[in-house]
């Protein structure tokens, strides 16, 4: 990708400093989850967490039994510490409860260092480093965490639509920082892009030869009908190298790439491939790099339906590595040979003029390149990008935004919201809208972070956390001024001091007009929707029916808008838990130790937004029970999780414990899940020399 003066070569690659370096898990029963979605290591229990752990513990394993809701059930006598031992498990196993048996173990039993952490043994995303890499790509098993579980949202105006489009190119530091944790990091200040009503299509790029967009970012964009592109890269020497063994010789060499391609966009669920040839090329290769593209869109066409092949504007038809900053007769037959053209970004007026005869009909296609870092010799950048942008508007292209993350890189991570906002403010007026035509529709406005973790309006943890996967549907964020000089002014932004769910939710501040009547909140639905919509307004809600003189302002934690015709359907039935990839280590503390392992269950994917997993450690010495406290591990975006280092009991000799896990869902209409319904495993583990038959 071009930097200053474009021969430059691509952006160094930077490493995470200290600030972003992942921390390690905190000791102890509570710091078991991994990333920040987690529980910490001691932490203040809420009313309602309290309520979960009291005795009722006992009612739920009833109801599980078959006693019903409100049934006197029988106090039964004391059993002998034995007998308890023996029927414990076999009724549990009765009642749908899953039940592992496991013996500790300490001998090493790697995980993939693609797929996993190697110091945490956290789920993380990946890139794939060499065409041998790309070409031995098989899914399997430990791919799962990868996968994205948000569908494409359906949306308005649609894709392909006639007007011009606005893509995001994010590059920060060669990619693959706190955003590669699947299951979120404790980072206290991330970047985090919320404006996704603005853009179209965004692109995950970094320096690595096959980009893989990490899930999280591909949930969070398709949550809001936004297509995510990969980015398949060659560069210098060894970039020359790689192209001449793939596309220098017969079709049958192109053809497995772009076989591969296709199945890794459909396998992980992303939507296509940004493809950038930076370094020359033979007479051979060139000759076939039309048809390489060619075969790829085929391919995509196949197993991703509306995939999507861009060509960035590079190599010429004569194999000559030179950036033309606009669509000619040297590059055009990359362009014809698949989805659209990303231009280099020293471009002037007068190459905006020349393409749109070369354009044709296919205006729409042509993304002229804005670089925000301003680097070349470029119009705009910074906070003067809309210079560009309405350069490209009015020659009605669309556009390719480079690097916005440029608001945090350059201006630091103070006030990045307030600086984000007024960047993107800058270009609105120039960046066409879309909205999602579905329903269920459903925001409680959560950016993906938060200094803290709140359910149902309740805060439960005090601890940063970043995970895109929980980001919900923003609005337009605005700041307007009363015409007339009536002195009102409204602004919306996102506050993280407060949540309904997850960490931030938006505030409405302003001072209403004296001659004001009333003030309403709008929320514009799918046409032709019979729907209930709700809003949860936070404390200061009633005030909005007073007339103002001075600033007021009310938090909107959430809004929900339901199918009406869906309302009445059955809740899902209890899903079924299973665990692997059990690993055992000593510590953290004496007499304890630590345990991983990959929880997984089934629940049909539109019914639940996310999971929170829960768990209850029990120590049994000399045959009785003794529980220890429950609590939060974290939440789950797929139907699997990867509990970290979680801190447990030792087996005293001859003896066994045992740790239950339980996974609730939460529901995209709100509705609380009974504890009966939640799933359950129960993991009983031993020592080698341990004889008990519990």
């Amino acid at each position: 990708m071009p930097t200053a003066g474009r021969g430059a070569g691509p952006r160094a690659r930077a490493q995470p400093d200290a600030a972003t370096a992942r921390p390690a898990p905190p000791p102890g029963l509570a710091g078991a989850g991994a990333g920040a979605e987690q529980g910490p290591g001691q932490r203040h229990v809420t009313g309602r967490e309290r309520s979960r752990a009291r005795p009722g513990r006992e009612m739920d394993a009833a109801r599980r039994d078959g006693a019903k809701s409100g049934e006197k059930r029988k106090r039964e006598p004391e059993p002998e510490p034995e007998a308890e031992q023996r029927s414990f498990l076999p009724a549990l196993e009765s009642q749908g409860t899953t039940v592992l048996h496991k013996t500790v173990s300490f001998a090493p039993h790697p995980l993939p260092a693609r797929q996993f952490d190697r110091n945490t043994t956290e789920p993380i995303s990946f890139y794939l480093s060499s065409l041998e890499e790309l070409l031995a790509w098989k899914p399997t098993s430990d791919d799962d965490f990868n996968v994205a579980t948000m569908p494409l949202a359906n949306r308005e105006p649609p894709l392909h639509s006639k007007r011009p489009r606005t893509l995001v190119c994010h590059d920060m530091k060669n990619g693959y920082l706190e955003d590669r944790f699947i299951q979120g990091s404790a980072s206290r200040d991330p970047y985090v892009f919320y404006h996704w009503q603005y853009i179209d299509i965004f692109v995950y790029f970094s320096h690595h030869p096959v980009t893989v967009p990490p899930v999280a970012w591909t949930n969070a964009a398709h949550r809001n009908g936004v297509s995510v592109l990969g980015t398949f890269i060659t560069e210098w020497t060894s970039g020359a190298a790689l192209c001449e063994s793939f596309l220098a010789g017969e079709a049958a060499a192109y053809h497995a790439v772009a076989v591969q391609l296709g199945r890794i966009a459909h396998f992980y669920r992303f939507d296509g491939w940004l493809v950038n040839i930076e370094n020359t090329l033979s007479e051979a290769a060139v000759r076939n790099l039309p048809l390489f593209l060619r075969d790829l869109r085929e391919q995509l066409r196949r197993d991703v339906p509306g995939g999507l092949v861009l060509w960035y504007d590079s190599v010429l038809q004569s194999g000559e590595l030179h950036w033309q900053n606009e669509l000619n007769e040297k590059n055009r037959v990359f362009f014809d040979a698949c989805d659209g053209l990303f231009t280099n970004y020293n471009w002037k007026e007068e190459h905006l003029e020349r393409m749109g005869a070369q354009a044709g009909e296919r205006l729409a296609d042509i993304y002229v390149g804005i670089d925000v870092f301003a680097r070349g010799e470029v119009v705009g950048g910074g906070f003067e990008t809309n210079k560009a942008l309405r350069l490209i508007r009015k020659h009605n292209f669309s556009a390719a935004i480079f690097a916005p993350g440029w608001v945090y890189e350059h201006l630091g991570k103070e006030n990045f919201l307030r600086n984000e906002n007024r960047f993107w403010g800058l270009l609105a007026e120039l960046l066409p809208t879309h909205r999602i035509s579905t329903l269920p529709f459903s925001t409680c406005f959560c950016l993906g972070m938060g200094k803290g973790r709140f359910s149902a309006g309740q805060e439960e943890e005090v601890r940063p956390w970043y995970n895109l996967s929980a980001q919900e549907i923003q609005p337009l964020f605005m700041d307007q001024q009363a015409t007339g000089g009536a002195g009102s002014w409204l602004h919306t932004r996102c506050s993280l001091q407060d949540a309904w769910n997850g960490g931030s939710c938006l505030l409405i501040e302003g001072i209403i007009p004296p001659d004001a009547g009333h003030v309403a909140v709008r929320c514009q639905l799918p046409p032709n929707s019979s729907c209930l919509c709700c809003t949860n307004w936070r404390r200061s809600c009633p005030r909005w029916r007073s007339r103002w003189n001075s600033p007021h302002a009310a938090p909107a934690p959430s809004v929900l808008v339901l199918d009406a015709d869906n309302l009445c359907s059955s809740l899902p039935g209890v899903p079924s838990l299973e665990a692997s990839q059990v690993l055992w280590h000593k510590g953290p503390g004496t007499n304890q130790l630590s345990l991983s392992l990959t929880l997984r269950w089934s629940y049909p994917p539109s019914q639940a937004r996310c999971f929170r997993i829960h768990c209850q450690g029990m120590a049994c010495p000399r045959g009785q029970v003794l529980p220890l406290p429950e609590q939060l591990l974290g939440v789950a975006h797929n139907t699997l999780y990867r509990v970290v280092s979680l801190a447990v009991p030792e087996v005293p000799p001859k003896e066994s414990c045992h740790v239950e896990f339980f996974v609730e869902p939460v529901l995209n209409e709100g509705a609380a899940v009974e504890r009966s319904r939640w799933g359950r495993l129960v993991l009983v583990y031993s020592d080698p020399a341990s004889t008990s038959t519990y």
